[in-house]
């Protein structure tokens, strides 16, 4: 190397300079690679994705050759820096100084920094290209890489390390798919966005929390006269009757009205036919969550149930639409067994029913009122005052401002919820 002419160094020790910065930026291209898109790629038969994820699926060797090249380039155009400056300045310590300076300035400009920002910029464009280098350059170095890794394995197994992932972890939490969800908002259209994000959150979700409330079911007490449950029959709104017999906790089965329209209208309906018609009710446990009762509703064919509690004690109902709106919001035509709890007033305040769902609130008002706890409104005012307030009491909840407008038996019936509020 002494004899060799200045000119041909400084080009030797660009070559490899430039040689150091590949094997960064494909180290840092490899390790940036979004691999559930690189499974994409795979799946559609890209080539480069193909290799990339060969290489990927050894991770030991592919560092191992990466390393072993990029240590053993920046080591030999250390001793060409060092040579250059003995030639240049002569033998002594400032002449190994100032080399080790410079060589450390090169070696992080034009093969650490620039190459690794350039891998992390564009990670898929250029690990799929470096690809087509890394695999056969790994055979060619399978047997250096083999003895390296002996020691590299045995230092790991000593510390107690794993170098595979377990395998039964799973490899996405639901947490994790969410933030996967909302980062893809570029790509996602808003309403399919709120759909992924809704399914997500139905297994944090249960019928209690969807369900229409005991005392808004409506239902048809075999026990009461015969022209009552006629004229309840042929004028009801709901498709679902609830049969009982003297309370709602004794309850005989459901019948849907459609099977009964005709003879309800024509008074030859009898307590003998209801009870031939009606069919069994499919009870839901009270805290099943929703993803598991959709589920349910799928196996059983049943498009309804009653939610009854641990003593059996009837708590509400909840239907096949109640779940599907809760992951594509709510549809453009009222189910059957639904009503409308919200008055809009002109100065933008909201008049609102106190049984009004508190999730119900939020979604179609876009309020924040806090889901932990009661599920009403009326709930949420009575254990905010501890007591049951006066029509007039005004108070905030959750940052919202809440007047009170009535109250009945122990309960508030209707309040005013601002909106937006003055400034």
């Amino acid at each position: 190397m002494d004899d060799t002419p200045a000119a041909i160094l400084i080009g030797i020790l660009a070559v490899l300079l430039i040689l150091s910065g590949f094997f960064s930026m494909a180290e840092t291209s490899m390790m940036a690679l979004n691999r559930y898109r690189l499974k994409h790629l795979v799946a559609q038969g890209h080539r480069g994705a193909r290799k990339t994820a060969q290489l990927l699926s050894q991770t030991d060797r592919l560092l191992g050759v990466l390393l072993l090249g990029n240590n053993f380039i920046n080591a030999a155009a250390a001793a060409i820096v060092t040579v250059l400056m003995v030639r240049f300045i002569g033998r002594g310590e400032v002449a190994i100084t100032l080399g080790t300076v410079l060589v450390t300035l090169a070696i992080l400009i034009f093969s650490e920094i620039t190459p690794k920002i350039i891998g992390a910029t564009y990670p898929e464009k250029i690990a799929f290209r470096v690809s087509y280098v890394l695999v056969p350059l790994l055979k060619l170095c399978a047997p250096i890489i083999w003895f390296v890794n002996l020691f590299v394995r045995g230092l790991l197994k000593a510390g107690g390390l794993r170098t595979r992932p377990d395998a039964s972890s799973p490899a996405l939490s639901l947490e994790e798919l969410r933030i996967l969800v909302l980062e893809g908002g570029h790509f996602i259209p808003p309403k399919h966005q709120n759909i992924l994000l809704n399914l997500l959150g139905l297994q944090d979700i249960s019928v209690d929390d969807v369900m229409t409330p005991r005392n808004q079911i409506e239902g048809i007490d075999l026990e009461a006269p015969i022209e009552e449950i006629r004229n309840q029959l042929a004028t009801s709104n709901h498709t679902l009757q609830l049969i009982y017999r003297g309370t709602p906790n004794d309850v005989a089965g459901v019948v849907h009205v459609r099977k009964v329209f005709n003879q309800a209208h024509s008074g030859e309906l009898t307590r003998e036919t209801l009870e031939a018609i009606m069919q069994p009710a499919y009870f839901i446990p009270a805290g099943t969550p929703l993803l598991t009762q959709l589920q349910n509703f799928q196996e059983t064919r049943h498009k309804a149930g009653l939610v009854v509690d641990e003593y059996g004690e009837l708590e509400g109902l909840v239907t096949v639409e109640d779940i599907l709106e809760e992951i594509v919001g709510e549809f453009s035509g009222q189910a059957p067994h639904q009503q409308d709890y919200f008055t809009r007033e002109k100065d933008g305040t909201v008049l609102v029913e106190g049984v009004c769902p508190l999730r119900d609130l939020n979604r179609k008002l876009g309020t924040h009122f806090r889901l932990e706890g009661p599920r009403t409104l009326n709930g949420l005012i009575l254990e905010t005052l501890e007591d049951i307030p006066e029509p007039g009491t005004a108070l905030k909840i959750d940052g919202h401002p809440v007047e009170i407008v009535q109250t009945q038996d122990r309960m508030v019936r209707v309040a005013r919820i601002v909106l937006d509020e003055p400034r």
